[in-house]
C-alpha cells in the first residue's frame, strides 16, 4: 500500500539472548552462582565440563521431577502385568490344571516384574525429555565462539535477557564484579 513503510529491524538489544561470562575454576563458578541466585535472577544457567559438587544448591535448583515419572511408569507396568494375566486366565484362556486357581499373583509376578522394568524405563526417558525440553536442536549459547571449551577446561555462567531483573549494564557489572572474564552478549 502506498504510504506504508516496511517494518524496521529490531535494535540489536532485542536480538540478544543474554550475557555469558567465563570462569577458570569450579570454585569461582560456584561462588558466582551463589551471588547470582542471591541477586534474584531466575533465568540463568551454568555450563561446566564436569559435575561440580554443590552447584545445584548454589543455583537454587530443586529436586528433579523425573523420579515421579519413573514411579508412575513402574506402577502402571506392574498393574498392567497383573491385569493382563488375570484377564487371560479368567476370560481369554481359562484352563484349570490340577485344581489350581485361575489367577494367583505368584503366576503373574514374572510378567508384572518385567513390565514394571520396561514401563519404568520408558517413563524415565519420556519424563527426562519432557522436563528438559528435549529434543532441542538449537540453543543460542552454541553460537558463542569459546563454548567448546566448556566441555574441557572452562566454566560459563549465562544470564538470559528474558529474566525480569536483566539490565544489560547492571548485569554486566554484576558478572564483572563476580570475577567473570570475557563477558559477551549472546546472539538470539
Amino acid at each position: 500500500m502506498p504510504g506504508t513503510r516496511p517494518p524496521e529491524n529490531p535494535p540489536m538489544a532485542e536480538k540478544t539472548y543474554g550475557l555469558i561470562a567465563t570462569f577458570d575454576t569450579p570454585g569461582a563458578l560456584l561462588r558466582a552462582a551463589e551471588r547470582v541466585r542471591d541477586a534474584g535472577y531466575r533465568k540463568w544457567d551454568c555450563i561446566s565440563p564436569f559435575p561440580v559438587h554443590g552447584l545445584d544448591a548454589a543455583m537454587g535448583v530443586g529436586r528433579s521431577h523425573v523420579p515421579r515419572f519413573s514411579l508412575a511408569g513402574g506402577i502402571t507396568g506392574f498393574c498392567t502385568g497383573m491385569v493382563m494375566i488375570w484377564y487371560m486366565d479368567k476370560f481369554d484362556y481359562a484352563l484349570s490344571v490340577g485344581g489350581k486357581p485361575f489367577f494367583s499373583p505368584l503366576f503373574a509376578f514374572p510378567v508384572s516384574y518385567e513390565l514394571t522394568i520396561l514401563f519404568t524405563a520408558f517413563a524415565t526417558i519420556g519424563g527426562m525429555f519432557l522436563v528438559n525440553g528435549l529434543p532441542m536442536h538449537y540453543h543460542p549459547v552454541l553460537k558463542y565462539e569459546h563454548i567448546r571449551r566448556g566441555t574441557s577446561d572452562l566454566f560459563f555462567l549465562v544470564i538470559e535477557r528474558a529474566d525480569p531483573r536483566y539490565d544489560a549494564e547492571n548485569t554486566r557489572a554484576l558478572l564483572e564484579g563476580l570475577g567473570g572474564r570475557e563477558i559477551a552478549e549472546l546472539e538470539g
